[in-house]
């Protein structure tokens, strides 16, 4: 019969390892659910309110993106839940087989040294298991910040989409007001409509570094000629002090001249004032200058 106290040995190491096997430490909280909502459905929303309302809708388009962004991370990051969460359960065994211990000669109790190597053994677990429980702890938690701000972005886009059919009325009315107009061959592929507008904002508040506008293959308004970009800079770098204010002025006169010209959204400094929901919205973060607007005033035209 073993002897009383090696059997305690035998049962304190028994439960280092298991406790190796734990994925949470006590009181976790397990890993949140998927967020709800589809963002397909909610893109074919999108895409039926901009056959029915002017076109373009840059905010709607924006607010998905960063859903679909947010919804990459939690895919990600349950990835790598799953894979910490493998190497954990796997760790005690890991652990004798590298070390080359047999885990009988180390509980049997043999001899003293044995013992040493069991207490030994069983610190080094402990230890390691601490650490390896961390980081599936951090990536839980991670994971839970990134639901939260899927969920937050897909709740915005529909109440966004929900807010324009609230306002039907009030935006066939304003989509009304314009005729569509098709592309001019010879003009740079913009429509009469945009040409006015480069006009007008050039003659006033020109030279531009440069003026961008039809660009082949863009899926909104710059592949259709309705929209042009007036830099304020150039080479992707910050404008200036002095061309910041510039194109401040340059948004304000966009929109304070949108009815009569026909305007249909600005774009500056990574916010959008779109005139079928009146007032400026920031937009997520593209990670870059150009990208985020920051070198240039984006105006789209209905």
């Amino acid at each position: 019969m073993r002897p009383p106290n090696t059997y305690r040995r035998f049962t304190s190491v028994l439960a280092v390892l298991a406790g190796s096997l734990l994925l949470l430490p006590p009181g976790a909280a397990a890993a949140p659910g998927t967020p709800t909502g589809n963002t397909d459905q909610l893109s074919k929303q999108i895409t039926a309110l901009e056959k029915k309302y002017g076109g373009d809708m840059a905010l709607l388009r924006d607010t998905k993106w960063a859903a679909d962004q947010a919804l990459k991370k939690v895919a990600g990051l349950q990835t790598q839940l799953q894979d910490s969460r493998t190497q954990l359960s796997r760790y005690a065994a890991d652990q004798y087989m590298t070390r080359g211990v047999d885990p009988i000669t180390v509980i049997s109790g043999a001899n003293p040294s044995d013992d040493l190597a069991g207490a030994a053994l069983a610190e080094h677990l402990a230890l390691n298991r601490a650490a390896r429980v961390q980081q599936v702890q951090t990536l839980l938690d991670q994971q839970h910040q990134a639901t939260v701000l899927a969920q937050t972005k897909i709740t915005a886009l529909k109440q966004e989409i929900s807010g324009l059919l609230s306002r039907k009325g009030q935006l066939q009315k304003l989509v009304n007001k314009y005729k569509p107009q098709s592309p001019l061959i010879g003009n740079n592929n913009l429509t009469a409509r945009m040409i006015s507008v480069r006009t007008e904002i050039d003659g006033k508040f020109g030279p531009f570094p440069a003026i961008g506008c039809y660009r082949p293959g863009d899926p909104q308004d710059h592949g259709t000629g309705h929209a042009c970009d007036f830099m304020e800079s150039s080479g992707g770098v910050l404008p200036t002090a002095d061309r910041v204010a510039h194109g401040d002025q340059v948004a304000a006169y966009a929109i304070a001249n949108a009815s009569r010209l026909g305007i249909k959204y600005i774009i500056w400094k990574q916010r959008i004032y779109d005139m079928r929901s009146p007032g400026w919205s920031p937009m997520a973060d593209r990670g870059g200058i150009t990208a985020n607007h920051r070198d240039h005033v984006h105006i789209s035209v209905f």
